[in-house]
């Protein structure tokens, strides 16, 4: 196999968690364990197909892990694993800035609205 190589550190990052959805999806993991109706519902915007993609790309990545439990109906959910818990700090970073810059271009006039706002 030959070597990968990456010029610098953010290249490894986003190629685990870049994209439009992923990073999402780990924010809303990051505060407790999820069905995959719940992350449905907690963001509205991603279709099932693309939902479960990214699920499966994270747990790839072992950033995700999924729970199987054998109930009747079947009950499957998501959380982080260690490993992907290593990356709540810098979440926790995004989504600070996500809503400052928010606010930022609402005072300066924008029509913009954040519908829920983090408790970190």
């Amino acid at each position: 196999m030959p070597t990968k190589t990456y010029h610098i550190g953010v290249e490894a990052t986003m190629e685990v968690i870049g994209g439009k959805w992923k990073s999402i999806i780990l924010c809303h993991l990051r505060q407790k364990t999820m069905r995959t109706s719940e992350l449905e519902r907690a963001i509205p915007q991603i279709s099932q197909k693309m939902l479960v993609q990214q699920l499966r790309e994270l747990e790839a990545a072992k950033i995700v892990e999924r729970h199987v439990y054998q109930e009747v109906p079947p009950r499957v959910d998501y959380g982080l694993t260690d490993y992907g818990q290593s990356l709540s700090g810098i979440l926790n970073q995004l989504c600070v800035w996500g809503e400052n810059n928010i606010d930022r271009r609402r005072d300066e006039g924008e029509a913009i609205t954040l519908l829920h706002r983090d408790d970190l």
